[in-house]
């Protein structure tokens, strides 16, 4: 199994495939490398694709620290040069694609366009920050297991077929509780308009559903150049559930963005 060492951190990662721009996919908040298959599968016949594993989550060690957003992109940004990465689009999934963002903003030099797939909430109003500073609480509190199962359950949605929805509630359920109440203080305390500010690169958000917080009225101020798309009929996790949407659209975007 192949692992890049940083310090006394490890980091699992797969790579397959040949041809540029390399892209590397990030996985959100308790998932793992996996929740890119269909698109990894895809793009390794004319890419060279990377997926990993975040710190916490799945193949990689589980520190208690260094959850919260800047660390994470760090971690990314680390790793490219690292196991051979130059100047990769990065297409996260919901956390993930926050920390694409992120990535962009902290390294400019790194990335050379960023999907941002689904994305936690980068714009969110103030009823909507609060529900996750209360979720952070909750999952630190004596009934986090069933929170966290809660939350997932829902985000999951009813569009999912039945072995989709076990391998996601599985997978999400399986991280430490410590570490995904890390994830969300990260999220929460993440200067989220700043880093979209400074990403210059170009850069789609692709929703599953409308959403206040990711509406372009609240992002095109920050990033006048912004792509944006939206899948039908499926649900958070549309990666995984219609890819024959999601993957066209990413693959046109690096259409779109290798001529900017």
């Amino acid at each position: 199994m192949p692992y890049a060492r940083r310090d006394d951190l490890r980091l699992y990662y797969e790579q397959a495939g040949r041809g540029n721009p390399p892209l590397v996919f990030v996985h959100g908040w308790c998932c793992d490398h996996s929740f890119f298959k269909p698109q990894f599968e895809y793009f390794q016949s004319s890419h060279a694709v990377t997926t990993f594993d975040l710190r916490g989550c799945g193949g990689s060690d589980r520190p208690e620290g260094g959850y919260d957003l800047p660390s994470l992109a760090d971690d990314l940004a680390w790793l490219c040069p690292e196991i051979g990465i130059s100047r990769p689009v990065v297409i996260g999934h919901s956390l993930g694609a926050m920390i694409a963002i992120e990535l962009a903003a902290r390294h400019p030099s790194l990335p050379s366009a960023v999907v941002a797939d689904d994305p936690g909430p980068i714009n969110p109003p103030p009823e909507i920050r609060s529900i996750y500073e209360r979720f952070a609480v909750e999952l630190e509190g004596p009934d986090g297991e069933a929170v966290r199962r809660a939350w997932v359950e829902e985000g999951v949605g009813p569009t999912a077929d039945a072995e989709q929805r076990a391998q996601i509630v599985e997978t999400m359920c399986s991280v430490p509780l410590s570490v995904a109440a890390a994830g969300i203080r990260g999220l929460v305390a993440w200067n989220s308009v700043a880093a979209l500010a400074l990403c210059t690169v170009p850069l789609l958000v692709l929703s599953s559903a409308p959403d206040e917080s990711n509406a372009p009225a609240r992002l095109l101020p920050f990033k006048p150049d912004l792509h944006v798309g939206m899948t039908v009929g499926a649900g958070h996790f549309h990666q995984l559930e219609v890819p024959e949407q999601v993957t066209p659209m990413i693959e046109r975007f690096l259409k779109v963005a290798s001529t900017n």
